[in-house]
């Protein structure tokens, strides 16, 4: 009786056993024992309805992790348009074979007639200087020459000058020149009879009013009225960062009696020197006349101009800009509507 009993309970356990076991493989967790990757998982038959499907899902997931990810070719970045300069009508013009960039700090001296330190200029290099303007007629007659040429020059513009004729001084800016000053109203600042404020005055309302006629501050560049250099006010300049100017040679345009005065002046003593700044003045008649043909015995004789920029505009002072605005003594403007102003009386 115990041994039948034995038999029917070993198999009971046998059955059940058995049954787990059926159950456990045939079960969706059967793989969550031993976590496995796509590509070492061993592939195991699928229940027919779902085999077309789930072989499809498959093959996709395992292609996308067993081939490297094909990004989209960036799309190219939009070129940057290159400044190009202007060309030049004249395809023999004497040009501009170079531009400095001039750091006016501590105010540093060009022109060997009173500064020796600074040398920057090649064997047959010129700089292109003009004081005293703006003016009518006449520093337009020097643009145009200077345009012809596709050149560029530097320009020493009085105070008060600037103010009488800003919309030349801006036609000066926008043909690329380079604007520096001249002192208020031209005065020697070696007048013994000047105080030192005097002297201050001329400088900084010399670079405020050229500032108001530009609309912009001017290159920190400055020259001395008939190169008469006050020591006093070259420490001043020298500590409001400001270069000076003297020159190299002399174009003597305002005691010329005619242009190939001039232009013989120039060519003798540049031919002589090798190279150096031209002094000449955009306010004498006489230079417009003669810079056309002086300007291609520059370029026959093999000289090239080099043109000269500030690393950094001129700081004007508060106080002498808004004396500028004070002495400038514009009119009132009529703060009337346009429609009070101007009204049509016809329509054509």
């Amino acid at each position: 009786m115990r041994n039948a009993l034995g038999l029917m309970l070993a198999s009971v356990v046998a059955a059940v056993v058995i049954a787990g076991v059926w159950f456990w493989t045939s079960s969706p967790h059967a793989d969550a024992a031993a976590p496995q990757t796509i590509a070492a998982r061993r592939a195991e038959p699928l229940p027919p309805a779902a085999a077309k499907p789930a072989a499809k899902d498959d093959v996709q997931a395992t292609a996308s992790l067993s081939r490297p990810v094909q990004m989209a070719a960036p799309s190219p970045a939009p070129a940057t348009p290159v400044q190009q300069k202007p060309a030049c009508a004249n395809p023999n013009a004497l040009g501009v074979a170079r531009t400095v960039v001039i750091d006016t700090k501590g105010g540093p001296g060009f022109g060997f007639e009173h500064f020796k330190q600074l040398d920057f200029l090649a064997d047959k290099e010129v700089v292109l200087t003009f004081d005293d303007g703006p003016w009518p007629n006449n520093t337009p007659a020097v643009l145009k020459a200077l345009a012809e040429e596709c050149t560029k020059g530097l320009f020493f513009s009085v105070g008060k000058h600037a103010t009488y004729h800003p919309e030349i001084l801006k036609q000066v800016l926008a043909a690329g020149h380079t604007v520096g000053t001249h002192t208020w109203s031209h005065v020697n600042l070696n007048n013994k009879k000047m105080t030192e404020q005097q002297v201050r005055d001329e400088l900084e309302k010399g670079f405020s009013a050229v500032k108001s006629a530009l609309g912009q501050a001017p290159a920190p560049f400055f020259r001395f009225p008939q190169l008469q250099h006050n020591p006093a006010a070259m420490t001043y300049l020298g500590t409001r960062n400001v270069a000076m100017f003297s020159t190299d040679l002399d174009s003597f345009d305002f005691r010329s009696s005619n242009a190939d005065q001039i232009i013989n002046t120039v060519m003798t003593k540049v031919d002589k020197l090798g190279k150096g700044i031209i002094l000449m003045h955009d306010f004498q008649k006489l230079t417009g006349e003669a810079l056309p043909t002086l300007l291609q015995r520059l370029k026959a004789g093999g000289y090239k101009v080099v043109h000269m920029k500030a690393k950094t505009p001129f700081d004007t002072l508060p106080e002498y800009d808004a004396m500028m605005v004070k002495d400038s003594k514009l009119p009132t403007v009529s703060s009337r509507p346009v429609s009070q102003v101007v009204q049509t009386v016809t329509n054509d």
